[in-house]
């Protein structure tokens, strides 16, 4: 049984490959403008926090442990996941209580994608999986071990995809058992979730880390840009409505109702570097990395306010 996570010693930091250049387009007449200074600063104090209007800060006792960065935050099911660099830690109460997942230890969890298989997780070690309602993870090779480093992944049913630095965008039909190349000059930016429509599996929108959101409408062989947050490194939609999104970028945060062709700012959490509807779209959850712990925050009223849980 994993032990409640509790604040550890600082842990070595995973160097980090410098990002390569997307081959989606540019946009040319979308432009969105956002308070880039204050959200970068505000992501690189590691552990400064203000509390803003509309934010009330409790402070967590026993807050979960995820290493030097934190990647991710990603409701599947009733379990709340938090991921960095060097932990992983789960919730099945709302973030009130908290524990780590051993077997994810390293994995600098970047992506999550729920599939008809399992629960994969990627990182810059490569991918895992967990065939047990991800209670335990293990190392999947993808083609045969020569893709590693993945900074993105997405899936509906059996269908799942895997952004890389080296390799690009791949694409599984069974649940992420193989892969095949989909795109090798597009992703190298990718990060976090990419959101596959479970109506329609080539439907597809990631946050990139060089574009803002990008969207492809063919299963990730041609891609356009959406805009949004510039440096965008999180990215969800309502489970409920796919054409409500909440992004998360160097930029700040933004939220769409219309499926990412129009924005309005959202103001978050100081730091927040991840957000993720909960499962039933009632809940925004929001996550900042806090010395080597996660700071949670949650919404019920759209992101106007926020209550740390």
């Amino acid at each position: 049984m994993p032990n409640t996570t509790r604040r550890g010693a600082a842990r070595a930091p995973v160097a980090r490959p410098a990002a390569r250049a997307s081959a989606v387009p540019t946009p040319s007449t979308r432009s969105w403008a956002v308070p880039a200074v204050v959200a970068a600063v505000a992501l690189l104090a590691g552990g400064a926090y203000v509390v803003t209007q509309g934010e009330e800060s409790v402070g967590a006792a026993d807050a979960p442990y995820v290493g030097g960065d934190l990647h991710t935050v990603t409701a599947v099911d009733d379990k709340l996941y938090v991921g960095g660099h060097d932990g992983v830690a789960v919730s099945t109460d709302g973030g009130q209580t908290w524990e780590s997942v051993p077997s994810l230890d390293g994995a600098d969890a970047m992506g999550w994608a729920q599939t008809d298989e399992g629960l994969l997780v990627g990182g810059h070690p490569g991918l895992y999986r967990s065939s047990d309602n991800g209670a335990t993870f293990a190392k999947s090779a993808v083609a045969d071990g020569q893709v590693s480093d993945i900074h993105a992944l997405g899936a509906a049913g059996d269908v799942a995809y895997l952004a890389s630095p080296a390799a690009g965008l791949l694409a599984s039909t069974d649940g992420g058992t193989t892969w095949e190349s989909r795109n090798a000059d597009v992703g190298q930016g990718f990060m976090g979730t990419v959101l596959v429509d479970p109506t329609d599996p080539d439907r597809l929108i990631a946050p990139d880390m060089q574009n803002g959101l990008v969207a492809s409408s063919d299963g990730g062989t041609t891609w356009t840009v959406l805009g949004g947050p510039s440096g965008a490194m999180s990215a969800a939609w309502d489970p409920t409505d796919t054409e409500r999104i909440v992004a998360v970028g160097m930029g700040g945060g933004a939220l769409s109702s219309d499926g990412g062709q129009t924005w309005s700012d959202l103001a978050l959490p100081s730091g927040t570097s991840a957000a993720t509807y909960s499962s039933d779209g009632r809940s925004l959850y929001a996550a900042a990395l806090d010395g080597d712990t996660a700071r949670v925050w949650v919404s019920t009223d759209g992101g106007a306010t926020w209550r740390e849980v």
